[in-house]
């Protein structure tokens, strides 16, 4: 039987490289540079094997969505765009789902998860981010939803950058195709925080993340997901109710209970 690291050497590919390093950090780093980290359909499935892999490692506590070299993500490589053109319906509806089951995948992956975006970071690229729990940009990144200057829509990253931005800003957006900048993707909302160095903006919130309960974590991200839109009634009540009473009698958070009223750090802590 293979082991996590051992699953993730023999997916690591061209597309795309995954690390883990000792305090549990994952970091999945797109490759291809040269071709602005442009994704296909074998980064795709590529993708969908690792989040798998990383999702059900218990040593992962935080997920790094980063790029190599001057761009975050051209979005999709022309290659793949034309062979789509080639494609009829159905098989572009089997394509189309897999960067949906991706985008799905991300979106609800059960620990942090945090985008690094510098660069270009155009058409489904900006769906990866919107994914992502935390969005950190530099300050020269740039941003276009740029499907419609080509006949097509953003259809799959939609429900995501609608919840990231705003249906406001996504309908002005999506229809005129503009570049936007990283201060504008700040003031909508999709980004975060921005700065000049990624990993030094990116320090503090994963120290933050790394010095809370992971399960709690995992259960704020079903929460938040679950209560969404939500109607606020007699149901919902009850659910986060029930929520909250079952987590405070599990070990993490007895655990975290006890460390706080004994003035000490909880185990999980990295400090």
């Amino acid at each position: 039987m293979t082991t996590k690291s051992e699953q993730l050497n023999i997916i690591n590919a061209e597309h795309f490289h995954t690390a883990v390093d000792d305090r549990g950090i994952a970091t999945i780093t797109l490759t291809r540079p040269q071709v602005r980290n442009a994704f296909n359909v074998d980064t795709i499935n590529h993708l969908l094997t690792t989040l798998t892999v990383l999702e059900h490692d218990l040593a992962v506590r935080i997920l790094l969505l980063r790029a190599q070299g001057e761009h975050f993500c051209a979005g999709a490589d022309i290659h793949w765009m034309k062979d789509v053109v080639t494609l009829g319906y159905q098989e572009n509806l089997a394509d189309a789902g897999k960067l949906a089951k991706l985008m799905d995948k991300l979106n609800q992956f059960p620990k942090p998860t945090i985008a690094l975006v510098q660069g270009a970071c155009f058409g489904g690229a900006i769906g990866l981010v919107a994914c992502c729990d935390i969005a950190l940009a530099t300050s020269t990144a740039k941003f276009c939803l740029s499907e419609v200057k080509i006949g097509l829509i953003p259809a799959v990253i939609s429900p995501y950058l609608v919840a990231a931005m705003g249906v406001r800003q996504a309908r002005r957006y999506c229809l005129t195709g503009e570049h936007f900048s990283a201060a504008q993707a700040l003031q909508y909302g999709l980004v975060h925080h921005l700065g000049d160095n990624l990993d030094t903006i990116a320090a503090p919130f994963i120290d933050n993340l790394l010095n809370n309960s992971p399960a709690a974590m995992q259960a704020i991200k079903s929460l938040l997901h679950d209560i969404n839109n939500q109607a606020i009634n007699d149901g919902l009540i009850a659910d986060t109710s029930q929520r909250i009473a079952a987590i405070r009698v599990s070990n993490e958070a007895q655990e975290g209970l006890d460390a706080f009223l004994s003035k000490r750090k909880p185990d999980w802590t990295k400090e």
